[in-house]
């Protein structure tokens, strides 16, 4: 047996280089996806890089081999040289599981680095023992080890380097250093380890001066592996770009960027200029038009709805859907006079008629807005504001927008607070009902009781209704408070009627909430049946906006509870939604005036309306009660109006129980 030594093609060994490290560079560009992606995702980044690399250094090993002109012919067995490849493959894989499985540390770089190490390694030496020759080859030990150690420690330092851009999938100046490194090291260790190797053939072995003859499977195996990583990657990339990326970073519905869009943008882009305006952009009564007309209308006045959205910010800047009906606009350039410019450009374009599928739909937003760095210099901060300011402008009317300031902060945390302590009122037996009476003019005694819920908060004192009521409709607290209040109701009324100091009707106020899930008549008659109270000295007041939402429900839940005897008012008559058509259909007791028109009675059309209320509750059999009685005035033109039943401050307060005692006794002896 003869040693040879072997020499190489010199373009060939660039090729490997530049092979190697377009497969380094490529798998990087992979993985900077991981920290971005979960779950099956992110399997399928570290898969496609470990497939993507592997196939690099095993390729770059075998055109290394077709490098070198050996003087005898040899040919390869497939079999081991696929192993070969799935060894890379795996040994990769490992490393960047272990090295990207948490934050990065230096044990689990070492770690990663010696598993890439051995797996090259082994690598090699199946690769080599896939070679067919007469005679063998014998591997020193101690370059082997050094060759091995070298690998490891070559790509613990590229595996720890990772940190510096694995969060980057565009070019960054660590990710080309590394290429480099990972190349010249991989390529370098490769052929010191193939000169460092003893090659033994014997003479009687056919020679040859020629490029060392390949087996045309092996050559056509590498240059299908060559091409499937090149595949792998471009596939991958192509994927993420135009796949992915519009999966994760889009709303599927208006194709506007979504949440996490919206995150990058911010991250990348919002905060280059000096000044930047968020806007919160929410439509205003958009679930009726989805529970009324359906989801797929719904669906369709969003998409109309983010096409004038996107028409009024122009280049200026993006429109983002957040989900529902909520909306963000960001502009990084704008100063307070263009903020309000563009907020009455989207208010006015979007109030604008929509035509869907033959129904002529109208809506309406309401919009907050946050400046930077007026009201914060991040994202959170800047959202957080300028949602703070849509609540306010939900709160005045909607159809409008705010600008964020401290006292709509201020009001907003109270809220906060409230809604907290609101949970926990019940419990702690906070709340109590008051009392105001309803006073017949002419007879001049009390006919009825209207139960009015107050709450003693242990710090702050009474809270108004009008700022605890709306946040226990929200909520839906309102549902179990009703209930308690309810029972509490009919039990003190059994009590009057059982002292002989008042039998009147009591009018509790009804919430939407109750109507929802048809168990209003349940509760209403566990509250009768466990006071005793007989049904027709319950009252339940209802709103206009109540009756018609939900109209025929509602009314069938209304006409069981009037089947049981109780009583059903109709309040604040003439400020709401109802249709004067709809009215008769309504079962309906009493007809309440609101004080808004009482207020105003000397005026010629307010008194018109209170004159017309009269002469409707007369014709169809109806109760009429005025609210907001205070003036003498006022009840001399009620009275010639037809009224005589009034509810208000000249005839009595809303009064707790013990004051309400002494009220009827007094009231009673006058």
């Amino acid at each position: 047996m003869d040693q040879m030594g072997i020499r190489y093609n010199v373009w060939i060994v660039l090729l490997t280089f530049a092979l190697v490290s377009a497969a380094v560079y490529a798998a990087l560009n992979l993985i900077s996806q991981v920290s971005r992606s979960a779950g099956r995702i992110r399997r399928m980044w570290l898969l496609s890089a470990s497939c993507v690399l592997g196939s690099g250094l095993w390729a770059m090993h075998y055109i290394g081999i077709m490098a070198g002109r050996l003087p005898f012919e040899v040919s390869y067995q497939p079999g081991k040289a696929l192993l070969s490849l799935l060894v890379c493959m795996l040994s990769c894989y490992a490393a960047f599981w272990i090295v990207l499985a948490h934050r990065p540390k230096l044990w689990r770089a070492g770690a990663g680095g010696l598993l890439l190490g051995v797996g090259s390694s082994a690598m090699h030496d199946i690769g080599m023992s896939s070679i067919l020759l007469g005679g063998g080859i014998r591997y020193p030990i101690l370059s082997q080890a050094i060759s091995i150690l070298a690998a490891a420690l070559m790509s613990s330092m590229g595996l720890y380097l990772l940190r510096k851009f694995k969060d980057h999938p565009s070019f960054n100046k660590w990710k080309l250093y590394l290429t480099l490194l990972i190349g010249l090291s991989v390529t370098g260790l490769h052929y010191f380890s193939l000169r460092a190797s003893q090659w033994e053939y014997y003479k009687g072995a056919g020679s040859s001066s020629l490029l060392m003859d390949t087996d045309v499977i092996l050559l056509s195996g590498v240059s299908i592996i060559t091409v499937l990583m090149l595949a792998v990657s471009g596939g991958a990339v192509f994927l993420d770009r135009h796949v992915l990326e519009r999966m994760a970073y889009h709303d599927p519905l208006t194709g506007l960027p979504n949440r996490h869009g919206l995150e990058r943008y911010f991250l990348e882009d919002f905060f280059g200029g000096t000044s930047g305006a968020v806007f919160f952009v929410d439509l205003d009564r958009f679930k009726s038009i989805n529970d009324t007309l359906g989801h797929d209308i719904g669906d369709m006045l969003l998409q109309e709805v983010a096409q004038r959205l996107e028409g009024c910010v122009g280049t200026m800047g993006k429109v983002f859907r957040l989900g529902g009906d909520e909306f963000l606009i960001a502009l990084s350039v704008c100063s307070v006079p263009e903020a309000e410019e563009v907020a009455e450009r989207i208010l006015q374009e979007l109030k604008h008629y929509y035509s869907i599928q033959g129904n002529e739909l109208y809506v309406t937003a309401s919009v907050g807005i946050s400046l930077t760095p007026l009201h914060g210099t991040d994202r959170s901060s800047l959202m957080k504001a300028a949602d703070t300011a849509l609540y306010t402008s939900k709160d005045s009317g909607k159809n409008k927008y705010s600008i964020f300031d401290q006292e709509m902060n201020r009001h907003q945390l109270r809220r906060m607070s409230l809604e907290k302590d609101l949970r926990k009122a019940l419990a702690r037996s906070e709340f109590m009902v008051v009392y105001q009476p309803k006073w017949d003019s002419l007879l001049n005694v009390t006919v009825g009781l209207e139960a009015l819920l107050r709450w003693r908060h242990p710090e702050h004192g009474i809270i108004s209704p009008s700022e605890f009521i709306p946040i226990a409709e929200e909520t839906g607290l309102i549902v179990p408070i009703t209930y308690w209040m309810l029972h509490d109701v009919c039990s003190q009324n059994k009590l009057w009627h059982q002292e002989e100091v008042a039998n009147v009707a009591v009018s509790v106020n009804m919430s939407a909430r109750m109507f929802e899930g048809n168990g209003l008549y349940e509760v209403v008659e566990e509250a009768l049946t466990q006071s005793g109270l007989e049904p027709h000295f319950l009252e339940l007041e209802i709103t206009e906006s109540i009756a018609m939402n939900n109209m025929e429900e509602t009314v069938a839940q209304l006409s069981k509870l009037r089947l049981l005897g109780v009583r059903v008012s109709l309040d604040d008559f003439g400020t709401g939604f109802s249709s004067l058509g709809n009215l008769d259909e309504i079962p309906v007791n009493t007809l309440k005036i609101d004080q808004v028109f009482i207020r105003k009675s000397k005026l010629h059309s307010k008194k018109a309306i209170i004159s017309n209320i009269i002469a409707i509750a007369s014709n169809l059999n109806m109760d009429v009660v005025a609210e907001g009685v205070e003036t003498t005035e006022q009840i001399e033109l009620l009275q010639s109006l037809g009224c005589r039943v009034m509810q208000g401050y000249y005839y009595g307060r809303p009064m707790p129980v013990n004051e309400l005692g002494q009220w009827f006794i007094e009231n009673t002896a006058v």
